[in-house]
C-alpha cells in the first residue's frame, strides 16, 4: 500500500489517539457490539506513547488512519508461565479510521508489527480479543493468528487469545 507509514505517536497526538479509538468504539456499537463501549485509557495510552509503545499509521498526506499498541505486556490473566510470555509481542488498541476502511489497513498493522517482533527476536504476535466477537475471532484468524485459548473470567470481557509466528 503506498503512501501509508506507520510512525511512533507523540505525547501531542494523544487526542488523535483517543479520537480513533472513540470512533472504533462507536462504530462497533452501531453494529450491535459491547466491546470498547467505555473512554479510552488515557493513562495507559500516554504511558505506550512515552515509552515509544503506541504508533500510528499514517496516509501520504499525514492523516492518522490507525493506531496500534505493541509491547511486551502478557497480561498474567492470560497469559501463564507456559506459554513463555516473554517470547512475544504483544497488541493492544488497534483500530483504523472509519473513513479508511476497507482499504486492510489493520492487516498492515498486524504485518508490521509481527516484523517487529521478530526483529526483537521474539517467536509470536500475540493479543487478547473480545470474547463476544467471533467476527473479530475470524478476522484474525484469516490473518494467520491460531486461537490459543479462552480465558473466561466474570470481570473482563476480552480474553480470546490468538498468537501467530513471526
Amino acid at each position: 500500500m503506498s503512501g501509508v507509514g506507520i510512525r511512533a505517536a507523540t505525547t501531542e497526538e494523544l487526542p488523535t489517539i483517543e479520537g480513533l479509538l472513540i470512533e472504533a468504539s462507536e462504530w462497533l456499537a452501531s453494529q450491535g457490539s459491547d466491546q470498547w463501549q467505555f473512554p479510552p485509557h488515557r493513562d495507559r495510552i500516554r504511558k505506550a506513547i512515552e515509552h515509544g509503545e503506541c504508533f500510528l499509521m499514517v496516509d501520504d498526506e499525514g492523516r492518522a488512519i490507525g493506531t496500534i499498541t505493541v509491547d511486551d505486556y502478557a497480561d498474567p490473566e492470560f497469559w501463564t508461565e507456559a506459554d513463555d510470555p516473554g517470547n512475544a509481542l504483544y497488541v493492544h488498541r488497534m483500530a483504523t479510521s472509519r473513513a479508511a476502511a476497507g482499504q486492510d489497513l489493520g492487516a498492515v498493522m498486524l504485518d508490521w508489527a509481527t516484523k517487529r517482533a521478530a526483529q526483537q527476536g521474539k517467536a509470536w504476535l500475540r493479543l487478547d480479543a473480545w470474547k463476544t466477537n467471533p467476527g473479530l475471532h475470524r478476522y484474525y484468524e484469516r490473518q494467520g493468528f491460531i486461537f490459543v485459548r479462552l480465558v473466561d473470567l466474570d470481570h473482563r470481557k476480552s480474553g480470546a487469545l490468538f498468537q501467530r509466528p513471526t
